[in-house]
């Protein structure tokens, strides 16, 4: 066989794992865990059930996600009264303190939890990067991660059309 003939079936190959690795992943059930709001009351993965939501790890010291946060809040006011929810879980290396400081000066409206133990980012796909962020949709499956701020454009079109299935 010629290199170019089995570099071509190697590509193949390649293709075709990384599709359905991928088709996998469009569909895969959100991961069972609990997360501990600010409050102290917990929300589960089952509560996420019939809405869409976005799941994001965050930390204070990421200038990304401090930087993306404005948009964030924005994004949960023009889509809470239609179905939409947002968690913003804090990572474990996050201070508590400095996680319910920001929560509250910005007056974050939505749910806030804080990892301490690090098991719902270790649940999640082992997250590490932040700010990294999940869409789940009603059925509570993971349609979309995104790593880094995502394309907010691109996010409104599809938390729209998650809100529009059944």
């Amino acid at each position: 066989m010629s290199a170019n003939a089995w570099g071509a079936r190697a590509l193949l190959a390649t293709v075709v794992v990384a599709t359905a690795l991928l088709a996998g992943c469009a569909r895969d059930a959100a991961p069972q865990s609990t997360f501990v709001l600010l409050d102290g009351s917990k929300k589960t993965t089952a509560d996420l059930q019939g809405k869409v939501t976005l799941v994001n790890f965050w930390a204070t010291s990421c200038t990304t996600c401090v930087a993306e946060m404005p948009k964030m809040v924005s994004t949960y006011e023009k889509y809470k009264a239609k179905g939409y929810d947002h968690v913003a879980v804090a990572m474990a290396y996050d201070p508590p303190a400095y996680v319910v400081n920001y929560a509250q000066t910005r007056k974050l409206p939505f749910s806030v939890a804080i990892d301490n133990t690090g098991a719902v980012a270790q649940a999640w796909g082992d997250v590490k990067l932040t700010p990294t962020s999940y869409v789940v949709n009603k059925k509570g499956e993971i349609v979309k991660r995104y790593v880094g701020e995502p394309d907010f454009a691109e996010l409104h079109q599809l938390i729209e059309k998650l809100l529009a299935e059944s």
